[in-house]
């Protein structure tokens, strides 16, 4: 801002300076070199008496005519009146545009302000948005982890039920090929017993036929035994009574002795039939131990038959309660997608709306 007036030799000492820089001092020149300080009236007033000092110091002025000089006075003077009007009409419309743009300033300043608080506001915004994109961000990764880890368990379940599912399946054939290998198990038994059954019967029958026999021949040789013991003793005495019978009953002896022979080789035909008839019972017995083995598998094979029916009955109760896990999951999995995308979905928009 320009001082209130200035001195002399301010201007002297601003007129000297140029002069040494060789430049011609004139009033704006001056006015410049003063820091536009002082009115360019007061400015050509000190340079016309420093001049004019100098004139009479060196003696060197030029001499003028009155009438120039009063015109030349009146020149500067309406000089100086008409720049004083300008530089105040000017002063006046700086003044007008300084309140103008104060006036503008303030706006502008109001508006800063108002742009600032909008700025601010908008900043707080950004911020609460940023904190719920981060959340729904997190939430969104939550969401997708639990959504891999769930679907990792299906992927986990579905495995673990088509392993079941051909573990059952081997089951169900295992239990088939038993009830087959069973069944026909059961029935080469039953033939087997019924064959072995009529072959043992066969045998029995023979063999009592054979006994049968043989206590038939053993009774008849017995009572032929008998009778020859009976004609031996009446064979005897007649012998000690007539030996006229002699021969008689020396052939009556030699046909004992056949009988006798023959009533030996019968004793050995009945001990060869009892021998038969324990080897029979014996084959009865090795059968009957044989049959006792049989029924001892078969139990055994229902009680396998029994054991892989209740495998079976508990693979399917675990297939089941696994089908059942599963289809917990997938009802319980959608549901919570479409909740986890409209809390995402609906916080964006709200960013939108700041």
């Amino acid at each position: 801002m320009a001082r209130s007036g200035i001195y002399k030799s301010e201007v002297l000492r601003a007129r000297d300076k140029l002069l040494a820089l060789g430049t011609y001092p004139s009033i704006d020149a001056v006015r410049v070199e003063l820091g536009n300080t002082g009115s360019k009236a007061t400015i050509h007033r000190f340079l016309k008496e420093i001049e004019e000092e100098e004139g009479q110091a060196t003696g060197t002025k030029v001499a003028v005519s009155e009438a120039l000089q009063d015109l030349v006075g009146r020149l500067a003077t309406r000089l100086h009146e008409e720049t004083d009007a300008r530089l105040a009409e000017a002063a006046s419309q700086h003044k007008a545009q300084t309140a103008q743009q104060s006036e503008v300033i303030d706006a502008l300043r109001q508006e800063g302000d108002a742009f600032r608080l909008q700025l601010e506001a908008t900043q707080l915004a950004l911020a609460e948005e940023k904190e719920r994109h981060e959340h729904a961000a997190s939430a969104l990764q939550v969401e997708t982890l639990e959504r891999t880890q769930f679907a990792q368990q299906v992927k986990d379940l579905q495995e673990r039920l088509a392993a079941e599912e051909r573990h059952r399946q081997s089951l169900e054939e295992k239990h088939q090929n038993a009830r087959s290998a069973l069944e026909h198990f059961r029935q080469s038994i039953k033939e087997q017993r019924d064959q072995d059954l009529r072959q043992h019967e066969q045998q029995v029958q023979y063999l009592q036929g054979e006994l049968r026999s043989a206590q038939q021949a053993s009774q008849s040789k017995q009572h032929e035994l008998t009778h020859a013991h009976q004609e031996n003793v009446r064979v005897a005495g007649e012998l000690m009574h007539a030996q006229r019978d002699l021969h008689q009953a020396r052939e009556e002896l030699r046909t004992l002795s056949g009988v006798k022979e023959n009533l030996a080789a019968l004793e050995k035909e009945v001990e060869g039939l009892r021998r038969r008839l324990v080897e029979a019972q014996a084959t009865v017995q090795s059968q009957a131990d044989q049959e006792r083995a049989r029924t001892a598998l078969v139990v055994e094979l229902q009680e396998k038959l029994q054991r892989t029916e209740i495998e079976l009955a508990g693979a399917k109760a675990s297939l089941s309660a696994q089908v059942q896990i599963i289809e917990s999951y997938r009802d319980n999995f959608p549901r919570r997608r479409p909740g986890a995308r409209s809390e995402i979905g609906t916080k964006p928009s709200a960013g939108d709306a700041s």
